[in-house]
């Protein structure tokens, strides 16, 4: 019996909420369906989704997968966007790798724990996974006088067609899975006139 359930695997064996079914459901469908996306999506499956409100009426849907499948889903992952996107339309759909973050050592512990489960660099791991496929080339803190912060997060200009749209979606989803606030930006490129 093969059926969407295959694509969802939950942690400690927990049962999938109806909108992750519904999720699980559409990446099934699509294989099935989609001869390009088929021999790809074969072995893929996700941890988790959940949908993220943002301001007026759109929607984002957050979907978690594997660190270990990280790689096989970034290989596709334009193409399965926009499917996904077709699917749950007017809903922009991103993927973020499920990571883990460890409390820090008690003192007098010579255990030491590894750099990738700090909370910095699960935080900046998560950017990362919500604006591929664009890199990004810069980051700036700005501190406001009230004590609150926000970071820029310039994007490259190359994959500006693909992510563009998506700008206060990535902002609204990093918000709600980290807490804190971020703008991205593309950097404004001048051109340089000389005067005689």
């Amino acid at each position: 019996m093969y059926t969407s359930m295959k694509k969802i695997h939950k942690d400690k064996g927990a049962d999938p909420s109806e909108f992750e079914e519904s999720v699980a459901q559409a990446l099934f469908d699509l294989e099935n369906t989609n001869n390009e996306l088929k021999s790809d999506l074969k072995d893929l499956f996700i941890n988790s989704a959940l949908q993220v409100d943002m301001s007026g009426s759109r929607k984002a849907v957050v979907i978690h997968v594997p660190y270990r499948l990280r790689k096989a889903f970034r290989k596709i992952h334009l193409r399965l966007v926009r499917e996904l996107e077709k699917k749950f339309s007017g809903k922009d759909v991103v993927f973020v790798a499920t990571r883990r973050i460890t409390r820090p050592p008690k003192k007098g512990s010579a255990a030491q724990r590894p750099r990738s489960r700090t909370l910095t660099s699960v935080h900046e791991a998560i950017l990362e996974d919500l604006v591929y496929p664009a890199e990004i080339i810069g980051k700036r803190t700005r501190y406001r006088v009230d004590g609150s912060k926000i970071l820029k997060v310039y994007l490259d200009t190359k994959s500006r067609n693909d992510t563009e749209y998506k700008l206060e979606t990535f902002s609204g989803v990093y918000r709600k899975l980290s807490g804190k606030e971020v703008v991205f930006e593309y950097p404004v490129t001048t051109t340089a006139t000389t005067e005689a």
